[in-house]
């Protein structure tokens, strides 16, 4: 009996105290692996909303009209700068380049078509020759102002027409086409327009009536091979042209001299109220930077050439045929300093 008291005791022992069986490693690391998925999944569903919340804009249904806004310059420069539209050709990347309107006033030989090469060759620059000199354009007012506007709407094409942007355009206009006939109208129209004058003279008129008469000579000599030249681009035709001497009225060389001034002075006069410079020949010959004429026309300061070679270098009393009576005929007048007054070429 003793024995089997003590088997129920350690019977009831094992029952009562039953050691816990141990939790299987694997089950964990699953629940655990489950709950942090859950944890990744709940926070990207949360990060993705606001992220789209702020990529995306809100789209907002308004109306925009679209103003093409005018090309503009400076006050400081009203009426000076200009946007032309031409009606034969769009100015397409150069339209909002300002162009500034420009006139050489001069006369003949006066060295206006030497000067106006050296403006040509800027890259910037259009100066498009002696467009009065055909009489229909100056028949009368309506004629000029029609032909001005032509030029000045970049609508003038002549081998001066640029690739490159314009920004500053022009011509040359002879004192006896025109100008000085409608010169009232034409101020008017300058200062209308913002249009700038440049004035082109030779101090030494008596080279210049020279240069006149060796060119009214060839105009039917046609020393070049049968070809009449105002101006040449070689030392050979320039010598060839220069051999010619004329032969000088010396009865009307006085007045001829006076007329020429009261001409230039009352040219002056007439266009004072427009923006303008003057200029002389025997000064560019020195100068052909012409820095001041490109600061002028508020263009890009550059280096500018010619072709052009000068005929007459030779001192005066190898150039005239009859130049005793000239000497006589100017010594001891206001005119006197034309016998003697020559530049170095």
């Amino acid at each position: 009996m003793k024995e089997t008291s003590e088997d129920c005791w350690n019977l009831n022992k094992d029952t009562l105290f039953v050691k816990p069986q141990k939790k299987s490693p694997l089950v964990l690391r699953m629940v655990v692996l489950v709950f942090v998925m859950i944890c990744i999944v709940y926070i990207f569903s949360v990060c993705s909303k606001q992220i789209g919340t702020y990529a995306r804009p809100r789209i907002v249904d308004i109306q925009v009209n679209v103003i093409d806004q005018p090309c503009q310059s400076s006050e400081s420069e009203i009426p000076y700068a200009h946007f032309p539209e031409p009606t034969t050709y769009s100015r397409e990347e150069c339209a909002c380049t300002p162009v500034r309107y420009f006139v050489i006033l001069s006369m003949q030989r006066s060295g206006s078509g030497w000067f106006e090469t050296l403006l040509n060759s800027h890259q910037n620059i259009s100066s498009n020759g002696e467009i009065f000199s055909v009489r229909e354009r100056r028949s009368n007012i309506s004629a000029i102002i029609q032909t001005l506007d032509k030029v000045y709407n970049l609508d003038w094409r002549s081998s001066a027409s640029k690739n490159e942007c314009t920004s500053a355009l022009g011509f040359k206009w002879m004192f006896n086409q025109g100008l000085m006939e409608y010169h009232e109208e034409i101020v008017e129209y300058f200062n209308r327009k913002g249009v700038s004058a440049i004035f082109l003279f030779r101090r030494n008129l008596l080279r210049r009536l020279i240069s006149i008469l060796a060119n009214s000579y060839d105009q039917k000599a046609k020393q070049l091979n049968g070809t009449h030249k105002s101006h040449v681009h070689s030392r050979d035709e320039a010598d060839i042209l220069a051999r010619y001497k004329p032969e000088i009225n010396s009865t009307l060389l006085i007045p001829n001299l006076k007329h020429t001034q009261e001409w230039t002075s009352d040219a002056v006069e007439y266009f004072n109220s427009t923006r303008h410079i003057v200029l002389y020949y025997e000064d560019l010959v020195k100068y052909t930077n012409l820095l001041h004429v490109q600061e002028f026309l508020k263009v890009p300061a550059m280096q500018l050439t010619s072709r052009q070679v000068k005929i007459h270098t030779r001192p005066l009393s190898d150039q005239v045929t009859n130049w005793d009576d000239v000497y006589k005929t100017l010594k001891g007048t206001e005119y006197e300093t034309f016998l003697n007054t020559d530049y170095q070429l």
